[in-house]
């Protein structure tokens, strides 16, 4: 009598983007560590790009040895030549790109003069249109460009003008950039985070009221939580795989509901 074999094998599971090259700027914390680390996860390997050396340091220890991290300045266009020179020298040519670095000064259009101004455009706006430019010569052909936008492109939050902004013209530059690479290929595509539990959004809260200021915002999402930088992650790994090659030039809320949902 035969005894049918019992497979109690687990099913392995195919890493999606096993091998494939990556560049986050903005990668050494919040929401672009963890893009980083679920890039990582599902097999990549390549840089994190930002300009504290400490929070680079621990950042790509978590990394492991796939990764490693270059300090520079995404608004310095001889700093982003540098950065994807030396990754390709390291890695070879690069698949994925995520051009996540942002930041800036809020206020209104009463109360923010012309540094401001320049410094939240510099940040938001023309470090992602020259990461892409400066990266296209070291990137193949059928890879994927993602950008970081954010929620406050569509609601007009209190001393966030400029910023939304910036952001919005992130938003436009995704449709515009897949339609200048169509020829190569390239697919870009933009996420676009709501409130995020990261270090940067601490930054503009008085320590003895973040807890009370974060469970605001969690009570104001349709969705009942803000935003964590894994759930941000998860996005971009299908971004950056095959499993969204028939998309491009699109936005992706990862908002808990909190652009178009009343709460």
């Amino acid at each position: 009598m035969k005894v049918p074999l019992r497979n109690n094998c687990k099913k392995i599971e195919k890493m999606s983007l096993k091998n494939k090259v990556a560049v986050i700027t903005g990668g050494n914390s919040g929401i672009g560590f963890g893009i980083a680390e679920a890039l990582k996860n599902e097999g990549a390997k390549g840089v994190i790009v930002g300009r504290n050396q400490q929070t680079l340091d621990s950042s790509v220890v978590k990394l492991g040895d796939n990764f490693i991290a270059i300090n520079a300045d995404v608004t310095n266009l001889a700093d982003l030549e540098r950065v994807f020179k030396e990754t390709s020298e390291k890695f070879g040519k690069i698949d994925v790109i995520v051009a996540n670095a942002g930041g800036g000064t809020v206020g209104t259009v009463a109360t923010l003069g012309e540094a401001e101004f320049d410094q939240t455009i510099d940040l938001n706006l023309k470090s992602v249109y020259f990461t892409v430019n400066k990266a296209l010569p070291y990137m193949n052909d059928g890879g994927s460009i993602i950008l970081i936008g954010s929620n406050a492109a569509h609601r007009a939050y209190p001393n966030f003008t400029l910023y939304g902004a910036a952001k919005s013209a992130v938003i436009f530059f995704a449709k515009a950039f897949s339609s200048d690479l169509l020829g190569r290929k390239i697919r870009v595509n933009v996420i676009t985070p709501g409130t995020t539990d990261t270090p940067a959004f601490d930054k503009f809260i008085p320590e003895d009221q973040i807890d009370v200021i974060k469970t605001h915002f969690a009570s104001e999402m349709p969705i009942g939580r803000i935003g964590q930088p894994s759930d941000i992650g998860k996005t971009a790994v299908f971004l950056a795989s095959d499993d969204s090659s028939f998309i491009l030039g699109a936005e992706i809320l990862v908002d808990g509901g909190m652009s178009y949902l009343a709460k």
